[in-house]
């Protein structure tokens, strides 16, 4: 059985992140917690954090809150503020290429970029989510019936992607073929990035609320059932006319969070009820990770070497295990 240093929090648990190895919680009180070792607190926003996702390009923790100000923490013992716009709340952040970075407030999307100055990138609906393409400085915002792609360095017209319905979040594939946003509905919509080319992705008994791509880009692992559903994006078609994967079925629980090894193909699950489960893609042989807890995981995240998982719940339960034992 894997072994679990486990920590109790004060606060929703964001995003479980590695941050120079050591494991780090961003907490919805705006604080960031680096517990191994005798913990350690870092003060990101006042008034609570809204948003935090680890970016892999800079391989650093980026945050937005209510403070309306952009943060950035690459080892958790001190943070840079990169942009402040006032009285707004920042509801999404993002990361990419060259140390670029995203964020949303309202109907205006916003990208700084190395040596350049803040662009606003306004919109007629709420800006819900956004994501960099791997490949050069291109950007996507999720919003009210679809999604729009910005060249933010030029003042080209953006490309709009059309689906009705509201786009809650939205990712890049690892090869930037092809974009996928989570929708408020119980349902994923993609984009082949080339053409436009739709691709539907339902079924689902609840929002996809985490997603997470294989090592390879092979699949997109995401929550919302009672299985982890994993949708095969190798073709040139990506997941159209093929069946995703199952994995972790249970019947008693919902998939609330996922984390793809980053180098084998191998995928962790969070379900509802606290349980964390490791699956192999191959054959889908499960071993358990942790027996459950009071609350659904929401975060996870495996360290560079994939030996180690930090989690965190929604009521402040965290921790990290070490597969190995």
């Amino acid at each position: 059985m894997p072994s679990i240093a486990a920590y109790e929090f004060s606060d929703f648990v964001e995003t479980a992140c590695f941050l120079n190895d050591r494991p780090a919680f961003a907490l919805a009180d705006g604080t960031l917690r680096l517990p191994a070792g005798g913990e350690k607190a870092l003060t990101l926003h006042e008034g609570g954090l809204l948003s935090a996702v680890y970016d892999g390009f800079g391989r650093r923790l980026l945050s937005g809150g209510e403070d309306g100000r952009v943060v950035a923490t690459a080892d958790g013992e001190s943070a840079e503020e990169l942009a402040s716009i006032g009285r707004k709340w920042i509801s999404a952040v993002a990361g990419g290429p060259n140390g670029a970075v995203g964020f949303a407030s309202g109907r205006s999307a916003y990208v700084l970029a190395a040596k350049s100055p803040l662009k606003e990138l306004p919109h007629p609906r709420t800006v819900e989510g956004l994501a960099f393409s791997p490949k050069g400085l291109r950007i996507a915002t999720a919003h009210y019936d679809g999604a729009s792609l910005f060249f933010p360095a030029t003042d080209a017209v953006p490309t709009m992607l059309g689906w009705k319905g509201a786009h809650l979040d939205a990712t890049f594939s690892p090869d930037g073929r092809f974009l996928v946003t989570a929708m408020q509905e119980n349902a994923l919509h993609g984009w082949r990035v080339e053409d436009g080319k739709h691709m539907r992705m339902t079924g689902y008994p609840s929002k996809v609320k985490d997603w997470s791509w294989s090592a390879k880009g092979r699949f997109l692992a995401t929550s919302g059932a009672p299985a982890a559903i994993l949708w095969p994006f190798s073709g040139k078609e990506g997941p159209m006319g093929k069946a995703p994967l199952e994995l972790g079925t249970r019947g008693d629980s919902m998939v609330t969070a996922v984390a793809c090894h980053p180098a084998e193909d191998m995928l962790a699950i969070g379900y509802a009820d606290g349980m964390i489960l490791a699956v192999r893609f191959a054959d889908s042989k499960e071993a358990l990770i942790r027996r459950g807890g009071a609350s659904p995981v929401r975060t996870m995240a495996w360290d560079g070497k994939g030996r180690l998982l930090a989690f965190g719940a929604e009521d402040g339960e965290a921790g990290v295990v070490d597969i190995a034992g």
